[in-house]
């Protein structure tokens, strides 16, 4: 039995609250796909809203809240690094998860330059979409403080530093950092080098930092010889081992903090003659497909890139209801501004 609102007119959001016995918020989190609702309140607002027969009017609704039920994700990088790193299909794959869920449609478009950052900030000033997934933030990268500026709903892959004002959603680098090492020490391992990622990431510095830590714990001395300053790339694995091996040709080890960099440094230590993982064993980060492809298979640390993408949608979600009831998370603090998603070392034969 239906129950339409007084004097048959269309019953408002306010009674559908009064009948659920929860917030008009909270209502408007359920009729947009808020996660950040329980099982039991869901229920009890979606059981509200039939027995009164409400029916939201979205076109009003985005009119009154000047919504656009779009998100954009914005890659700060060069499409050719987008699409050659299996790291940027997880997030976007968990990212479309979490919108199926929803009634948002999704938006991809790049920002590396001064020039796109504008064209993307003067697009956004006009309100054409709802909120903003930042995906691969550098610390030099003056996008993320504009969109902060602008008060657009944002939401970035990694802060940028250990006091990041945006809300955001991470991998345990450290931690994941320091098992890879762990491990190798395990396996008798003494002279182990890093290639890092780029430094002005935060995830990048973590994992380094990580290295250094788990060295300091095993009695290892730490040593700059052994540390080669990469870029998340192939070539740049290349590149790192080659001048590793110049430096410290006594190497047994090598921890690269991308897939792709550990593919790179396999091939030069190939092309030397080093046996993976009799003479040199070898560890990656991320276990892409990559990792399981590779002969050796490549022990790796497994970030899971398509739970970030979903928790990062969820958590922007929520902020755009936030935002549509004149709240901003700026008030909120800890864990729920900035999810930290652990790791996994998956150990295969190259170590």
């Amino acid at each position: 039995m239906v129950a339409h609102g007084t004097h048959g007119r269309r019953p408002t959001l306010e009674e559908v609250a009064a009948r659920a016995g929860v917030g008009r918020g909270t209502v408007s989190r359920v009729i947009n796909g808020s996660p950040r609702v329980s099982d039991a309140t869901r229920a009890s607002v979606e059981e509200a809203i039939a027995e009164l027969g409400y029916v939201p009017n979205t076109a009003a609704r985005a009119l009154a809240a000047n919504r656009t039920d779009s998100i954009a994700v914005v890659v700060p990088e060069a499409e050719s690094r987008f699409f050659s790193e299996p790291y940027f299909s997880g997030m976007v794959g968990g990212v479309g998860m979490a919108l199926a869920e929803s009634n948002l449609q999704l938006l991809l478009t790049f920002a590396r330059g001064e020039r796109e950052r504008d064209k993307l900030a003067s697009y956004l000033a006009a309100h054409r979409v709802d909120g903003v997934l930042l995906v691969s933030v550098h610390s030099d990268d003056p996008l993320a403080d504009r969109l902060l500026q602008m008060d657009i709903p944002t939401v970035i892959s990694g802060p940028r530093s250990a006091d990041e004002p945006l809300p955001s959603v991470d991998t345990d680098n450290y931690a994941g950092a320091r098992s890879a090492i762990e491990h190798l020490v395990s396996r008798g391992r003494r002279s182990i080098a890093i290639i890092t990622g780029p430094l002005d990431v935060y995830g990048a510095q973590r994992r380094l930092v990580g290295y250094e830590d788990e060295l300091a714990a095993s009695g290892l001395a730490y040593d700059e010889k052994m540390v080669a300053y990469g870029d998340f790339t192939e070539e740049g694995g290349r590149r790192c081992m080659t001048d590793l091996l110049e430096r410290s040709p006594r190497l047994d080890a090598v921890f690269a903090c991308s897939d792709l960099m550990a593919s790179g440094a396999r091939q030069v230590l190939r092309e030397a003659g080093r046996r993976i993982p009799d003479d040199v064993a070898l560890v990656g980060f991320d276990d892409s497909m990559i990792a399981r492809h590779l002969e050796p298979g490549l022990t790796s640390v497994r970030q899971p890139t398509r739970d970030m993408g979903r928790a990062m949608t969820e958590l922007l979600l929520d902020e755009i209801a936030l935002a549509a009831e004149g709240k901003r998370s700026s008030s909120r603090r800890g864990a729920e501004r900035h999810l930290v998603l652990p790791t996994e070392l998956v150990i295969r034969a190259s170590s």
